[in-house]
């Protein structure tokens, strides 16, 4: 556990599920409005049970934690091994996600939360990682790019409600040499 001008950031518990997925798709519908179909944000829900299963069910490895300010769950991140077939290698590691309350952007969780998971990636060995984010999400790419993160060239498309939209890959370099 880590706490940091009144932020704590702990491993997530199933207990945060339904905060974790209502700060998600209220994340989702703030930030992605217009790059994204508005019928699909329109149509997002909190499942807090899906959430709680994933939770539950998250592999070795990875990393998941939240960002608790005045005792309300108010960031998520998410990370372990890197899932893409072209970085399949020991220390390829991903930030699969990392969400803010709309309401706290630029207060500094999100980057608490990064360095983190980034730091907890490195010391088991994953400290080459990279992150997707949407083309258009101006906003995230200048966090990430804030982070160290850069664009990889490598580009993919998330198919919602048979719109096509575009992600292009970030990644930053292993810190410490020989990882």
């Amino acid at each position: 556990m880590t706490r940091t001008a009144g932020i704590v950031i702990r491993p997530a518990t199933p207990q945060d599920a339904e905060a974790v997925e209502g700060l998600r798709v209220a994340a989702w519908k703030a930030a992605y409005r217009g790059i994204v179909p508005g019928a699909f944000l329109d149509g997002m829900t909190v499942d807090g049970g899906r959430r709680r299963r994933m939770i539950t069910e998250r592999a070795c490895g990875c990393v998941e934690n939240v960002a608790v300010q005045d005792g309300t769950i108010a960031g998520w991140i998410v990370a372990g091994p890197c899932r893409d077939d072209d970085r399949a290698e020991p220390w390829h590691g991903e930030v699969y996600a990392c969400y803010v309350l709309p309401g706290s952007w630029r207060g500094g969780i999100g980057r608490r939360l990064m360095a983190h998971a980034t730091r907890a990636l490195e010391e088991a060995g994953r400290g080459d990682v990279t992150l997707w984010v949407l083309e258009r999400n101006e906003r995230a790419r200048r966090f990430y790019e804030a982070c160290g993160f850069s664009p990889d060239g490598t580009r993919q498309f998330l198919g919602l409600l048979g719109e096509q939209v575009p992600e292009v890959r970030y990644r930053r370099p292993a810190l410490t040499p020989g990882r």
